[in-house]
């Protein structure tokens, strides 16, 4: 998930984004190389947004917009989609094409659109806000798709400034200039990334997040396959070095649900995200325990809508319908698919 099933992100391959010689090839099924007539942006493509959505989305976003007006919302705020530089998404989902180490099993992507579709497509949705979670895999990543991210959120107006962070000289400095810049929200992803998130390197550029009270993504659950670095453990490590820290647990902690709820209990600025959680996907894999379902109502204010748009392998509308299936009610869903994500990222420009 792009986090992880806690789904998987598979490792982007190169840009920094290597071809890995694992079986991560771009396979004719939609992932096209760039002499194929996928065009790099700003040579003339349309600007995001600018596009109609897809036509097939029509009924779904009807759906979809029906869900959120039926709770008396004006939208969504999804805190998790992934919007990338192109070469990057190829080689994302060329890997979850060829069912990589870190996802393990089929995954098609639904929305494998160009970008402008991909932005039309969340607006028919009716997503107010929304995110563009990059993430390294090496260093020496990071500060490009920082410079990405913030080109794209200038473009994208409803699209939160969205910056990353990795363990390396220099991380501070661009943390801080991405801070300075307006991000609204970091993503860290320990299981793609291979880094303790306690990394000494990390320390000053966490204690500038948690000081700005940026929200940051976090990929920390051991799904869909661990990693040396992923579980409860150090990230608990990294909160009782900075507790004011606002951690958003991607995928509610996949599949270590218990642990990191108790992890939100125990730290007051902690979040969960939703995102792949409680769809009929997730639950085939690791699923939800139906003893802890009395928490989420309990962590109400804490826990909030994402999806891994457009890298998800069932339609939007269905992780929308698995939060209402619950049946934790109207004000815990009108909380988590609106109001806790305009908390954490502020308001729509």
């Amino acid at each position: 998930m792009a986090n992880g099933t806690g789904a998987g992100e598979p490792r982007p391959a190169d840009d920094g984004v290597r071809d890995r010689g694992e079986g991560v090839r771009d396979r004719g099924e939609g992932v096209r190389d760039r002499d194929d007539g996928v065009r790099d942006r700003g040579e003339g493509v349309r600007v995001p947004g600018e596009g109609a959505a897809p036509p097939a989305s029509d009924g779904e976003a009807a759906g979809v917009r029906s869900f959120w007006t039926r709770l008396g919302l004006p939208g969504l705020v999804d805190v998790h989609t992934h919007f990338m530089p192109e070469r990057v998404m190829r080689k994302v989902w060329a890997y979850f094409d060829a069912a990589g180490p870190l996802t393990g099993l089929e995954w098609p992507i639904t929305y494998r659109h160009e970008e402008d579709e991909r932005v039309a497509l969340l607006r028919a949705f009716g997503v107010r806000t929304f995110t563009s979670m990059v993430y390294p895999h090496k260093p020496g990543m990071a500060e490009w798709l920082n410079a990405w991210a913030g080109d794209f959120a200038g473009r994208v107006p409803d699209c939160a400034r969205t910056a990353t962070l990795f363990p390396e000289d220099g991380v501070a400095r661009y943390v801080r200039k991405a801070l300075e810049g307006g991000t609204r929200v970091f993503k860290a992803h320990v299981q793609v990334g291979d880094y303790a998130p306690d990394d000494p390197l990390l320390d000053a550029a966490w204690g500038d997040i948690a000081d700005a009270g940026v929200p940051v993504v976090v990929h920390c659950g051991s799904g869909p396959a661990p990693g040396r670095y992923t579980g409860p453990g150090p990230v608990g490590r990294l909160l009782a070095r900075h507790p004011g820290l606002r951690l958003v647990v991607a995928h509610m902690g996949m599949p270590e649900y218990g642990e990191f709820l108790d992890l939100a209990e125990r730290y007051a600025e902690v979040h969960l995200d939703t995102t792949v959680a409680f769809t009929d996907f997730s639950e085939a894999l690791a699923p939800f325990p139906e003893k802890e379902r009395g928490r989420l109502a309990d962590l109400g204010d804490r826990i909030v809508l994402g999806t891994d748009f457009p890298n998800i392998p069932y339609p939007y509308l269905h992780q929308l319908d698995a939060l209402e299936g619950l049946e934790l009610g109207e004000d815990w869903l009108r909380a988590v698919c609106h109001d806790n994500g305009a908390r954490l990222l502020g308001p729509s420009r």
